[in-house]
Formats: C-alpha cells, sequence, structure tokens
C-alpha cells in the first residue's frame, strides 16, 4: 500500500496538535488543556480537598469525649454544643498549620531580631523536608502513568538507590565534595534505574505484567537490604545491630538553613527533577511517544513508535527517580546518614496515592507532596496540643484519595456539570492490556 493510500495515524494527522495536548484523567474524559479546563481540573481535587478537611472535623467532633459531652445537652443549648464542635476543629488544624508552616508572627520577630530562628523555622523546614522524596517517587510513579504503567515498585527502586548512594558515600574517601556528592548521587538513579529497568524489560520482552513484578522486586530489595546490613562492607564496624556506615561528609547534601534544621539541597534536586519530567513528557518527542503509548499502543505502534522500547525506557526512567529519592533521603542526614532496616518507610507506596492526587502532572505532584508534607510535619503537634488521634491525618490522606479517585462525587456533591466527554479515559492500563 502506497503512502497516499495508507489511512492516517493519529500522530500523521495533526502531530503539532497532538504533542500540545495533554491527556488528563477526568473520570471518563480527555480534553484538551485550554485556560478553561485547566481551572475546572484544578476545582475538583481542591473540593476533594476541602471535603475530606470537613469530614476529618466531624470525626474530630466525635472523638473528642469533651466534646460529646456538650451534644447530650444540644437541645437545650445547641449553641454551646457548636461552639465546642467549632473550637475542637478549629484549635486541631490550626495546631497542624502552625506544626507544620510555623508562625508568621514567629517568623517576623525571628526575622526583625535573629533571634529564634531555629525553633520559628523548624515547622517549615520539616514539611519539606517531608515533601521532598514524595516529590521525587511521586514523579516515578507518574511517568509510568503516563505511559499506560502501573509502577508499585517505587518503594523497592527506592530501597535499592540507597543502597548504591550509601555504598559510594562511605566506601570512597579523600574526593573533594564537587566530585564525591554528584558521583553518590548518580549512584543513587543508576540503582534506582536497575531496578525499574528489570520489570521494564520483562514487561517489554515477555509481557509479564508491571504489577506483580514490581510487587516481588520491592520484597526481594527488603531482603536484600537486610542481608547487606549484615555483611561487613555495609555494617558499621563495632555494631551488633543492622545499620550502615555513615557516609562520608563529602558526600552529604549540604543543610540550606544550617545544621539544627533538617532542610537540605534535596528539595532542590527534586523541584529541578519535576522541571525536567514536566519538559519531558510535554516539550519533547520522546515524551509525546511515551504519552501516545499510554493513551493508546495498538495506534502508537501503527505510528512507528516502538511499544517495547518505550516501556524499558519509562521504568528505567521511573526507577531512577525514585533511586533519587532513596539518595536524597541518605545523603540528606534523614537517617542520620545510614542505613537501616526501616529505611524506606512506605514512602514507595505513599507515592501512588500523591500521583492519584496530582493527577499524574509533575505540577500536581509538587503540590500534593507538599500538602502531605503539612499533613504529617503537624500531625505530632496537632496531638500534642489537642490530643487528636494522629490517625486523623491517616484518615484525612485516605479521603482525599478516595474523592480524587471518584470524580463524579465531588461533583454530585457540589453540582459541578461535567466535561463534555471526547474519548476515553486513559491513566493506567488493565490486566488485559
Amino acid at each position: 500500500m502506497s503512502d497516499q493510500e495508507r489511512a492516517p495515524s493519529p500522530v500523521d494527522t495533526d502531530d503539532r496538535a497532538a504533542v500540545q495536548e495533554e491527556v488528563v484523567p477526568t473520570g471518563g474524559a480527555i480534553v484538551a488543556p485550554t485556560g478553561e479546563s485547566r481551572w475546572r481540573a484544578l476545582l475538583v481535587p481542591a473540593l476533594a480537598i476541602l471535603t475530606a478537611l470537613i469530614i476529618g472535623g466531624l470525626i474530630i467532633v466525635f472523638s473528642d469525649p469533651d466534646v460529646l459531652e456538650q451534644w447530650t445537652f444540644f437541645f437545650s443549648d445547641p449553641l454551646t454544643a457548636l461552639r465546642a464542635s467549632w473550637e475542637a476543629v478549629f484549635h486541631a488544624y490550626q495546631a497542624l498549620l502552625t506544626g507544620s508552616l510555623g508562625s508568621p508572627a514567629a517568623m517576623w520577630t525571628a526575622v526583625s531580631t535573629g533571634e529564634g530562628l531555629v525553633s520559628a523555622f523548624r515547622p517549615l523546614s520539616e514539611t519539606v523536608v517531608a515533601a521532598t522524596p514524595l516529590i521525587l517517587t511521586g514523579l516515578s510513579v507518574a511517568i509510568g502513568f503516563r505511559a499506560g504503567l502501573f509502577n508499585i515498585g517505587a518503594e523497592g527502586q527506592l530501597i535499592v538507590g540507597a543502597i548504591f548512594a550509601g555504598f559510594v558515600g562511605f566506601t570512597l574517601t579523600g574526593l573533594p565534595t564537587v566530585v564525591h556528592l554528584p558521583l553518590a548521587i548518580l549512584a543513587g538513579f543508576l540503582g534506582g534505574a536497575v531496578w525499574g529497568f528489570v520489570p521494564g524489560f520483562l514487561r517489554a520482552r515477555t509481557g509479564a505484567h508491571e504489577v506483580i513484578i514490581t510487587i516481588m522486586l520491592n520484597q526481594v530489595a527488603l531482603r536484600l537490604l537486610d542481608y547487606l546490613l549484615r555483611n561487613p562492607a555495609f555494617q558499621r564496624p563495632g555494631r551488633t545491630d543492622p545499620i550502615s556506615k555513615p557516609v562520608e561528609t563529602t558526600a552529604q547534601l549540604p543543610h540550606l538553613l544550617g545544621s539544627s534544621l533538617r532542610i537540605h539541597a534535596g528539595i532542590i534536586l527534586a523541584l529541578v527533577m519535576a522541571w525536567v519530567v514536566w519538559w519531558l513528557l510535554f516539550r519533547t518527542t520522546r515524551g509525546f511517544e511515551f504519552r501516545a503509548v499510554g493513551a493508546n499502543p495498538d495506534a502508537a505502534r501503527y505510528a512507528g513508535i516502538s511499544v517495547p522500547a518505550t516501556y524499558i525506557v519509562v521504568m528505567t526512567l521511573a526507577g531512577g527517580l525514585a533511586g533519587l529519592a532513596g539518595a536524597s533521603q541518605l545523603l540528606g542526614g534523614v537517617t542520620l546518614y545510614s542505613l537501616t532496616p526501616g529505611f524506606a518507610g512506605g514512602l514507595g507506596f505513599d507515592a501512588i496515592a500523591l500521583a492519584l492526587v496530582g493527577r499524574a502532572h509533575p505540577g500536581g505532584i509538587v503540590a500534593a507532596a507538599f500538602m502531605f508534607g503539612i499533613l504529617r510535619a503537624g500531625a505530632t503537634k496537632m496531638q500534642a496540643v489537642t490530643s487528636t488521634p494522629v490517625d486523623i491525618i491517616v484518615v484525612i490522606q485516605a479521603l482525599v484519595i478516595v474523592f480524587i479517585a471518584a470524580p463524579a462525587l465531588v461533583r454530585a456533591i457540589y453540582r459541578i456539570r461535567a466535561r463534555r466527554q471526547v474519548g476515553a479515559e486513559v491513566f493506567t492500563k488493565g490486566w488485559g492490556a
């Protein structure tokens, strides 16, 4: 068949417009990112967060014995019950925000007088520290989503990346920081990339589903870490417990606000990588190929895109991003510059929720990571000040995910008319893909 007789492919018909198109999961619709649609796309997540906070407030009210006691007199004195409920919720969320972002008044006083800087900025520092690995692992899961792959292996990729970064960090000595630190970061990326390459290669060559492979590789990475922490090459001399040698000071990420605050240069790395992923996905031909494969692998194959090669490249990049998260945690001193059995802390699994909340877009992931960081950093103070259980934070996170995953429910609650559907939803492929 000649070129003139060949049926036009999705790429051939309108390549310039297609490169600019952003596939956004909206509960059954694929829409072009016009200015209005961008704001509408932000409206549902914002309302989902608001709804989760409202329901979380109700849980706070009904889990507080003092407030419940006031509700026993509701019919005789309803204003007292409502006032007690409002105060309980207000003080809980106020403590959450001040524990994660700090007090603006305290910050201004500290800056103007030069005293109390550490205590004033520690909440904000802890929020940034919590958000840093979430940005990188969220990007790892999101780039897989965009190509129709469900990367559940960010946890294992993070662990292996930290192992590689740690080995370079405490094995190489006598190097200057300008050489040693980049080598350790690169090693972290390489370790995660290797761990991501395996499921990508198996998916491309054998059709094995990446969900199953990455779940198994998570366990392999976890046990590999346990084994290495008992190995003389990794275990700290003079210790019998499973803890690695500390990385050399020349391989440590610098602290941005002094050694008294834990915020480190890993946040700069995370934000740079978020921009790189955005540029890759929406400004390059390779990124268009990723999204084309995620939207319709058969059409992409017909257009001349190698689907197996795309799977391999995407999973390798996803693994590398998760490996950077592990490197930033270790080299940034969040775990005291040493590997331990609970090093990952479930960050790889939180990344799945983060990618959903951020709608698999780098900008959304950064925003969602800071939101999760606020919830985590402020939970302790919320419990200390108001005796509200920190489990409420887990409930709020779960509610946010539920409402984000069910946009039709949010639109029904707030009576928002759905956008016109122009295609089928594309986020990740099902088991039969």
